[in-house]
């Protein structure tokens, strides 16, 4: 079933009211008058709509049916990404949307390939960044469109990912504590953060930093993965553990 997300003041007197954007692309589906649709108000509720013409002729969608959205997990992972050449951010950030992840943070590292050198690149690649995520929070039937964002230093990124209940720094030189022990110590927690490095790993000051701000490391095994695999692994590992997948 086609999904659209639209504005909540855009839902009102039992009527979706669709975009010029919106109402284009279901003229390229080839939806017609009378076929059903879902439009999303990105908080998590999903309306069910017939697809209609309002009095101007517009299309329109007349709500049928309300209901939280099913494709929600009962946990808020945010993933923290470094930086990394060619469409390899994109990748991620459409894998995660996929996969569950409640938001994705871009940080530079030390052992970056790729810079982003002033506000305008950031803008850029935030907004392309942006888009990848709606794609796929719409392929994938989410109840939100994740938020990505892309913060300016390792330490803010740290700092940031440090808040959440269970702070993850995906490290490949830890041998003692593994991703699964460490979710189902704390299977309850509401909120978790996944923290991958670059093409190269971490830093070792780097890791240094993260475990004295907070962060708890964690190996994802004994192989060495691309820096791609392992936000798509460490967000797989949070969903099954916590009975979201």
């Amino acid at each position: 079933m086609a999904r659209f997300f639209i504005s909540a003041s855009n839902l009102f007197g039992g009527v979706a009211y669709l975009s010029a954007a919106e109402r284009e692309h279901i003229k390229v589906l080839r939806l017609r008058q009378g076929e059903v649709f879902t439009v999303c108000d990105g908080s998590g509720t999903d309306y069910t709509c017939e697809l209609s013409k309002n009095e101007d002729g517009e299309l329109v969608g007349r709500i049928i049916e309300k209901a939280p959205s099913k494709g929600e997990p009962s946990v808020d992972v945010t993933v923290y990404a470094a930086l990394a050449k060619g469409d390899k951010n994109e990748t991620v950030i459409q894998k995660c949307v996929e996969l569950g992840a409640h938001s994705i943070v871009i940080f530079p590292s030390a052992r970056c390939i790729v810079k982003l050198e002033n506000d305008a690149a950031i803008l850029k690649k935030t907004d392309r960044w942006q888009k990848i995520a709606l794609e796929a929070a719409k392929q994938c039937g989410r109840g939100i469109i994740p938020v990505v964002k892309y913060a300016t230093s390792f330490e803010l990124a740290v700092d940031m990912a440090a808040k959440a209940e269970l702070p993850l720094f995906l490290y490949e030189n830890e041998s003692k504590l593994g991703i699964h022990d460490a979710i189902i110590a704390k299977k309850d927690a509401k909120t978790i953060s996944i923290f991958t490095g670059p093409e190269g790993g971490f830093d070792d000051s780097e890791a240094l930093y993260a475990m004295d701000n907070g962060m708890t490391s964690v190996t994802l095994g004994p192989r060495i993965l691309r820096c791609e695999t392992a936000p798509m692994c460490g967000v797989t590992a949070a969903m099954l553990l916590t009975g979201n997948l």
